[in-house]
């Protein structure tokens, strides 16, 4: 059984603490820009604007994934403290948020370069589980997002927690959700039949939706919402819904190679 104590605190100077989920927000974007530009944008036609697109994508990483954790995980505590929700500082992202943030963004992004916006949802799609990766093993570091209590032998103890063994929930994120992920997407990209701009994306909300929703079972829920309708989680929810959404993207897209 591994017995997780980490500092969430990666360096301190002075009183400005750099703690690791910071860093893993950082790593996941310069890491996905640097493999989208050696990878994916050679011979691609929104290259020349893929730098400045990176400024419209990090702001509406920040602003969907705090607007839909306060949205979609905490409203009736944010409600009557407004002020709260600008202190992103003390957590509180919601991934689902984020990937509405950058929705937005990319379709202002594309509108304004008389572009179509799955060309670059596409590959914020192939990278994004880079980010996604770093982000849990930081959930991990912080033990945050922690598991149900089980007798497995790769159990884990979060001592900022309590003594219980639980599911390291967030390493199974990791895994299927960035690693795992990732080798799914970047076998389809190099199918010849899947060219068309849209499929990446579809692909990528449907296998996230099935990871997440999967792994949410070995999750404890927000303590302020427990467990919901059918005893699902919020994530479940949510994630069932953006199984629909990749699932209509996906077979648009088909019908469209189709034509």
């Amino acid at each position: 059984m591994f017995i997780n104590n980490f500092d969430p605190v990666a360096i301190e100077i002075f009183s400005l603490e750099i703690r690791w989920y910071s860093l893993a927000y950082i790593a996941g974007i310069l890491f996905g820009w640097l493999i989208a530009k050696k990878l994916f944008l050679k011979n691609s036609e929104i290259n020349k604007n893929f730098d400045d697109y990176i400024t419209y994508l990090i702001i509406g990483i920040i602003l969907g994934g705090r607007i839909g954790y306060v949205l979609f995980y905490n409203f009736e505590f944010y409600i009557n403290n407004l002020l709260d929700i600008l202190k992103v500082w003390e957590g509180g992202m919601s991934f689902h948020g984020g990937v509405i943030g950058i929705v937005i963004a990319t379709i202002l992004f594309a509108k304004k370069n008389n572009q179509d916006a799955f060309l670059y949802l596409d590959v914020v799609a192939l990278v994004a589980p880079i980010g996604i990766f770093f982000g849990r093993i930081a959930n991990f570091i912080n033990s945050e997002l922690y598991g149900t209590i089980t007798n497995l032998p790769w159990a884990v103890t979060f001592i900022q927690i309590d003594n219980q063994p639980r599911h390291p929930s967030q390493i199974y994120e990791a895994l299927l959700e960035g690693l795992i992920l990732f080798l799914i997407l970047l076998y389809f990209r190099n199918r010849g039949n899947f060219a068309i701009a849209g499929f990446i994306s579809g692909l990528f909300l449907i296998f996230y939706s099935i990871f997440r929703f999967i792994v949410e079972f070995f999750r404890v829920p927000d303590d302020q919402l427990g467990y919901l309708i059918f005893n699902l989680t919020m994530g479940q929810l949510i994630s069932f819904i953006f199984l629909i959404i990749g699932l209509i993207i996906f077979f648009l897209k088909k019908n469209e190679q189709v034509d």
